[in-house]
């Protein structure tokens, strides 16, 4: 058997240099963020309402480690948790990822005096009385009632506000089952 070594006629292969990797990953990186904000798709749908500027209670709470009562004052001392005003978003945000569209915009409506119109995520009927400090002096946790706000992107109902969730959690802490604690 004759071994005579053929000719190779394959082209030599290419190699794409490493920093070319790095720079169509750099590219698409940009492309994608890019994507997202002009986009408008600021993070997954299908969770609570789209809000008018994206905000993440899980960056907010478990990345930058920022207290919720550092937002929602009111919380402790008052029935109403409340949604915080633009001031209490900019004492951050005035030095904070300035360039970002969502806090320009915000700080374009704080200087035209213009509030933000959130949409409401958890409510209560006229006739029921609840009192947030109350509740939070007694050593609740916001979770029990709101789900676990600290991992949501976008807030979503944890649970509906019956009279039945209510009168099992007055039950089993042994708080009063008076008609009028609730009904003013």
């Amino acid at each position: 058997m004759d071994k005579t070594a053929e000719p190779d006629n394959r082209e030599p292969e290419k190699r794409t240099p490493r920093w070319a990797n790095a720079a169509a990953l750099a590219v698409l990186l940009s492309v994608a963020a890019a994507a997202l904000v002009y986009l408008d798709i600021p993070y997954p749908v299908g969770f609570g309402p789209r809000q008018p500027i994206p905000f993440s209670h899980r960056v907010h709470v478990q990345v930058k480690r920022v207290s919720c009562f550092m937002c929602h004052t009111e919380a402790a001392r008052s029935s109403r948790a409340g949604i915080p005003p633009l001031q209490t978003c900019l004492l951050c945000h005035a030095r904070i990822i300035r360039s970002y569209p969502y806090i320009a915009q915000l700080r374009e409506q704080f200087a035209r005096n213009q509030p933000v119109v959130w949409q409401r995520v958890n409510w209560l009927p006229e006739f029921v009385y609840f009192n947030h400090s109350m509740h939070i002096q007694r050593g609740f946790d916001c979770g029990r009632c709101h789900g676990d706000v600290s991992s949501m992107d976008r807030v979503v109902k944890a649970r509906k506000f019956e009279m039945g969730f209510c009168i099992q959690c007055h039950r089993d802490n042994k708080a009063t089952h008076d008609c009028f604690a609730c009904h003013r």
